[in-house]
């Protein structure tokens, strides 16, 4: 018998090594003058303090998320350089409804075999996503897993610190009724719910991802319907930065709620203070066609489908009705007085 080897085993450690030498010019591009230069050490570095940032009573914020089975819909199409940007997005948009700075971000890859491009790919969407929201990507881990995963796809899951001043945490506890709900637009169905679009698309209904997007959905002429959906996650961090240095914390942005699984009231209800509850008026904004498309091939309940999409509307700020005006005009994306506390 001769001689096995871990390459044998399905892990070629001369290509993981390859793909490593593609990664520290990318992480260093996502790195501010808080990162302790690194190269090849165990862990990441960070001050907290600095020249610039400077915290009286600091409390960290942490958040870990994944993509789900909208990495399916990436392998299917073979486009891998936007799920990254997912990743970042759904615990970034998680940290900053506290009030908080993203500070950094850390991924974990897990292919079936190596594969230098594949991961550069990847990678490069996380960076992306970092640079968006000023969060250094400071490290790491690609796992190797052999027979884990069908020879196409793999898994991705990240997490982020950030840091919020204690006495301008953003917890919900300030609502009061009579607040108003601001909804500020989705990107499209960002990162939830897609177990079900598989379900009504591919198994149901038979299309293919590499499909031209039905005329339902004209104003996205040209794009596939995988592309379509891969439209990233909208990241909403230079937003609340943006209120936050405006608008007093707790006096008048009282409440922030990232929208993803669960939908509009269930993510929005978890914040509020116990007997309150809010109060919708859907009429206010205009669903995306994409979901409406959806709803119609599917067959899909109203109810159902608020418990699982976001609907168009992808963050909500809780505000005291005497800045409403104020805070939408800062506010860069569309949105929408969608409702009240009650």
């Amino acid at each position: 018998m001769s001689k096995i080897t871990y390459k044998d085993s399905g892990v070629d450690l001369d290509v993981y090594a390859e793909s490593m030498s593609r990664l520290p010019r990318l992480l260093n591009s996502t790195f501010s003058n808080r990162v302790i230069g690194r190269d090849g050490g165990f862990a990441g570095l960070f001050k907290l303090n600095d020249g610039l940032a400077k915290y009286n009573d600091p409390v960290l914020v942490s958040c870990t998320d994944g993509v789900g089975t909208k990495l399916k819909i990436a392998s299917m199409i073979n486009v891998h350089n936007t799920v990254g940007i997912d990743l970042v997005a759904m615990s970034v948009n998680d940290a900053i409804c506290y009030g908080a700075e993203p500070l950094f971000f850390l991924d974990y890859v897990a292919v079936p075999k190596d594969n230098p491009d594949l991961l550069e790919q990847i990678i490069n969407g996380i960076v992306k996503g970092c640079r968006e929201c000023n969060c250094s990507l400071l490290g790491g881990e690609t796992a190797i897993l052999p027979n884990m995963y069908n020879p196409n796809e793999y898994d991705l899951a990240g997490f982020c610190v950030g840091v919020v001043e204690q006495e301008k945490i953003i917890d919900g506890k300030k609502i009061q009724k009579g607040d108003v709900l601001i909804g500020v637009e989705s990107s499209g169905l960002h990162s939830n719910g897609f177990s079900l679009v598989r379900k009504i698309l591919f198994d149901s209904v038979g299309y293919i991802p590499s499909d031209k997007a039905p005329h339902e959905l004209a104003q996205f002429d040209g794009q596939t319907i995988g592309d379509l959906l891969l439209t990233p996650t909208r990241i909403y961090a230079k937003m609340t930065s943006e209120l936050l240095a405006r608008f007093k914390a707790n006096e008048s942005i009282v409440g922030m709620a990232h929208i993803t699984g669960g939908g509009l009231v269930e993510n929005t209800s978890r914040i509020l203070p116990e007997g309150l509850s809010i109060q919708l008026n859907r009429e206010t904004w205009n669903i995306p066609p994409i979901f409406n498309w959806l709803r119609t091939l599917g067959e899909i309940d109203n109810a159902e489908m608020e418990r699982v999409f976001n609907l168009g509307i992808g963050f909500v700020l809780i505000v005291k009705p005497e800045f409403v005006a104020q805070i939408m005009q800062v506010i860069n994306f569309k949105s929408w007085k969608i409702g009240t506390v009650v």
